[in-house]
C-alpha cells in the first residue's frame, strides 16, 4: 500500500515540499506519495483528526499552522517544545509525534560556506522561524543578537531562548556579526531588502530565508559589498531531507542514512524546476 505523507498549509499554492519529497521517494523507491493539503485555520483539528483516521503517515507543517500543531499531536518533542513550533509530524504506532526541523535546515544551508560554531550572528525578526534559528545558532555555541522592527518582540525571544541581546532592525550595523539571517518576509515577492545595504560587509555570512526571488535584494546587496550568501532555497532543502530521514527510520528496511544524504541533489534540482 502506498503511504500517505504531505504538507498542510494554507494557502498551498507556492509549497514546493510536494515536488522534493516526490522526486526523493522516487530516487528511493519508496512507495509513498507527498501531497499538498490546503488547510485554513479553523479546519485544521478536524484536518488532523481525519489524518489520523486514513493513518497518514508524515506530514510537514507550514504557515500558519506550526504553533497550532503543539496542541494537537500526542507527543512533543523536546526541541520543538523549546523552539514554541512544529514543522513536522510523524505516526509512531498509533500516536502522532510532533518535532522541528527548520533549525537543522538552516544550519546546513549555513554550513555548506562557513563553520558556524562560536560564531556571532545576527537574527533578522522575531517569529516561529526567528525562533528556530536562534535555538540552532545557541545550539552551536554562537553569540546570537536577535534584531526586530518591534523590538519587544525581539526581546521576549532573547529572554526565552537565551539569546545575547535584542535590538531594532536599524543597529545590524552596530553588531558586527559573522552571520546575518533575515527571517523577516520582506523581500519575498518584492524588490526590498530588511536592512540598509551600509549595514553589510565583506566577511559575513548572509541567509535569507525568502526564497522567491531566488536572489533577493538582502542578497545581491550582500554580494556588491562583498559577503558570501545562501538563498533560501538551502534551507528548505535540508529541512525536508532531516524530515525525510526522521521518516524513513521509522519504515522496516528503510534507506540508509548515506542514501538519504545522497538524494539532496535531486530535492535541490525538483525545488527549482516547481519554480520554473
Amino acid at each position: 500500500m502506498t503511504l500517505r505523507c504531505g504538507v498542510v498549509l494554507h494557502p498551498a499554492g507556492h509549497t514546493r515540499s510536494p515536488a522534493m519529497h516526490n522526486a526523493a521517494y522516487r530516487a528511493l523507491g519508496l512507495d509513498a506519495e507527498f501531497l499538498a493539503f490546503d488547510v485554513p485555520p479553523a479546519e485544521l483539528e478536524r484536518t488532523i483528526a481525519r489524518f489520523r483516521r486514513e493513518g497518514v503517515r508524515q506530514l510537514a507543517v507550514s504557515i500558519p499552522h506550526k504553533e497550532a500543531m503543539l496542541a494537537l499531536v500526542d507527543e512533543v518533542e523536546p526541541v520543538a517544545r523549546t523552539i514554541g513550533a512544529i514543522n513536522t509530524v510523524l505516526r509512531v504506532g498509533k500516536r502522532l509525534v510532533g518535532t522541528n526541523t527548520d533549525w537543522l535546515g538552516a544550519l546546513r544551508a549555513l554550513e555548506r560556506v562557513v563553520p558556524v560554531a562560536g560564531q556571532r550572528a545576527v537574527v533578522l525578526g522575531a517569529g516561529g522561524t526567528a525562533r528556530a534559528l536562534v535555538y540552532g545558532l545557541r545550539e552551536r555555541g554562537c553569540e546570537v543578537h536577535v534584531l526586530n522592527r518591534t523590538v519587544e518582540r525581539a526581546e521576549t525571544l532573547v529572554r526565552s531562548l537565551g539569546a545575547a541581546a535584542s535590538g531594532p532592525l536599524e543597529a545590524l550595523a552596530e553588531r558586527a556579526p559573522a552571520i546575518v539571517v533575515n527571517t523577516t518576509s520582506v523581500g519575498l515577492g518584492e524588490d526590498r531588502s530588511p536592512v540598509p545595504a551600509t549595514a553589510l560587509s565583506a566577511g559575513m555570512v548572509v541567509l535569507d530565508a525568502v526564497y522567491s526571488p531566488e536572489r533577493t535584494r538582502l542578497l545581491r546587496d550582500a554580494e556588491a559589498r562583498g559577503a558570501r550568501v545562501v538563498g533560501g532555497k538551502w534551507m528548505l532543502v535540508y529541512q525536508a531531507l532531516e524530515q525525510l530521514r526522521r521518516f524513513a527510520a521509522l519504515l522496516p528496511a528503510g534507506p540508509s542514512p548515506t542514501a538519504i544524504d545522497a538524494v539532496v541533489d535531486v530535492m535541490a534540482e525538483a525545488f527549482d524546476a516547481a519554480g520554473r
